[in-house]
């Protein structure tokens, strides 16, 4: 067999591993939801359409109702995106375009070492210096926590995004005469725009997920649904945390039915962001954001 033959059996094997790969990723998912779904059946059967509209939770008792616990965690969600999304953008900045090289390296590792520190570091921290110093449990500290442990990933992904700005599109507009933050905004963002609506979608989709952090700080409040952001609360990955050991059969088909909500509600996220980040895409021209 000659090297050109040789090469096409090797592409050939390389496409069909790849393609391999990607089926048995989306297997893997398809189990995982069929696994859950299935045994969400009590609950649904007992509760129907309650489940989703109740607010009463009460494992004695076997009713549930989920709403407050969706409230928490979209609520906490909002908070910490409201939060870290003007920082990390700011960050994301001042290293890709402002940054001196000495300062830039050094920044993009604190950076990313910050994305890899355990959740329940953060948690830790919360409860032993926001909640008794300032905040106590509640939402607003639970939004915070969150704050600080999306943002790494948020500046990560955006200075990635950033800097794939074509360098001629940015000195094009220096030299009409614009300064750098009109450069930016002339030049950088509206490239960037797609990829960093992804960046900030994957930022909410972390945040909605988190456990232990959360679980630390929102306060534990069941049935608790308002909008005040001093009040404690709950979310739905710290209920299941918090109750899972503890549950019969009936609460725990009612904690995974909390479970697939929150797999339903990420998907959602992530189409969306597909969709946004494809539409940019199309409207710059087919360029990549």
């Amino acid at each position: 067999m000659n090297l050109r033959g040789r090469r096409q059996h090797a592409d050939l094997g390389f496409r069909f591993l790849s393609l391999g790969a990607a089926v048995l990723v989306l297997v893997v998912l398809g189990l995982i939801a069929i696994t859950m779904a299935s045994r969400t059946g009590p609950v649904l059967s007992k509760m129907g359409f309650d489940f989703f509209s109740s607010t009463r939770w009460s494992a004695a008792d076997g009713i549930f109702g989920m709403l407050p616990f969706l409230f928490g965690t979209l609520f906490t969600a909002l908070i910490a995106v409201v939060i870290a999304v003007p920082i990390s953008l700011g960050v994301a900045l001042f290293i890709t375009q402002v940054a001196p090289p000495w300062l830039k390296k050094p920044m993009v590792y604190v950076t990313d070492l910050l994305a890899v520190v355990p959740s329940v570091v953060f948690g830790l921290w919360g409860i032993l210096v926001l909640c008794p110093t300032f905040l106590g449990r509640s939402y607003l500290t639970a939004g915070i926590i969150l704050a600080i442990m999306i943002v790494p990933i948020i500046t990560s992904l955006s200075r990635e995004v950033i800097e794939t700005t074509p360098p001629s599109d940015k000195e094009a507009a220096l030299a009409l005469g614009a300064t750098r933050w009109e450069m930016i905004g002339a030049a950088v963002l509206p490239h960037s725009k797609g990829g960093l609506v992804g960046a900030v979608m994957l930022g909410l989709g972390r945040a909605m997920g988190e456990t232990i952090a959360a679980a630390l700080v929102i306060g534990s409040a069941i049935g608790q649904i308002t909008p005040n952001p001093f009040k404690p609360g709950y979310s739905m990955p710290s209920v299941i945390a918090n109750e899972w050991g503890e549950a019969d059969e009936l609460h725990k088909s009612a904690l995974i039915g909390l479970a697939v909500t929150l797999f339903v509600i990420t998907i959602v996220v992530n189409l969306i962001a597909t969709g946004i980040v494809q539409r940019s895409m199309r409207k710059s021209g087919g360029k990549t954001a």
